[in-house]
Protein backbone atom coordinates (compact mmCIF):
# COMPACT_ATOMS: atom_id res chain seq x y z
CA UNK A 1 0.00 0.00 0.00
CA UNK A 2 2.44 2.24 1.03
CA UNK A 3 4.18 1.61 -2.62
CA UNK A 4 1.65 3.28 -4.27
CA UNK A 5 0.60 6.04 -1.46
CA UNK A 6 4.62 7.54 -1.62
CA UNK A 7 4.68 8.32 -4.91
CA UNK A 8 0.99 9.68 -5.51
CA UNK A 9 2.03 12.06 -2.66
CA UNK A 10 5.30 12.97 -4.79
CA UNK A 11 3.54 13.55 -8.10
CA UNK A 12 1.40 16.35 -6.12
CA UNK A 13 3.61 18.37 -3.86
CA UNK A 14 5.60 18.45 -7.64
CA UNK A 15 2.34 19.61 -9.39
CA UNK A 16 1.44 21.66 -6.08
CA UNK A 17 4.90 23.78 -6.08
CA UNK A 18 5.37 23.31 -10.06
CA UNK A 19 5.72 27.34 -10.06
CA UNK A 20 8.28 27.70 -7.32
CA UNK A 21 10.41 23.98 -8.85
CA UNK A 22 10.90 25.81 -12.16
CA UNK A 23 11.83 29.60 -11.06
CA UNK A 24 13.98 28.17 -8.95
CA UNK A 25 15.72 25.70 -11.94
CA UNK A 26 15.35 29.31 -13.94
CA UNK A 27 17.54 31.27 -11.35
CA UNK A 28 20.30 28.69 -11.22
CA UNK A 29 20.70 27.38 -14.22
CA UNK A 30 19.13 29.86 -16.56
CA UNK A 31 16.98 27.30 -18.37
CA UNK A 32 13.02 26.87 -17.88
CA UNK A 33 12.39 23.16 -16.95
CA UNK A 34 9.55 22.69 -19.35
CA UNK A 35 11.36 22.70 -22.64
CA UNK A 36 14.30 19.92 -20.75
CA UNK A 37 10.96 17.85 -20.33
CA UNK A 38 9.89 18.34 -23.76
CA UNK A 39 12.92 17.47 -25.04
CA UNK A 40 13.49 14.37 -22.77
CA UNK A 41 9.52 13.41 -23.87
CA UNK A 42 10.16 13.61 -27.76
CA UNK A 43 13.39 11.58 -27.16
CA UNK A 44 11.65 8.95 -25.44
CA UNK A 45 8.73 8.80 -28.09
CA UNK A 46 11.60 8.85 -30.68
CA UNK A 47 13.04 5.46 -29.24
CA UNK A 48 9.92 3.81 -28.66
CA UNK A 49 8.62 4.52 -32.53
CA UNK A 50 12.58 3.42 -33.88
CA UNK A 51 12.23 0.29 -31.56
CA UNK A 52 8.52 -0.42 -32.88
CA UNK A 53 9.60 0.36 -36.67
CA UNK A 54 12.42 -2.18 -36.86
Amino acid sequence: MIKFIIPAIIVFLIVLFWEKINKLVYEKFNIKINYIITIIIVAILGAVFTLLYF
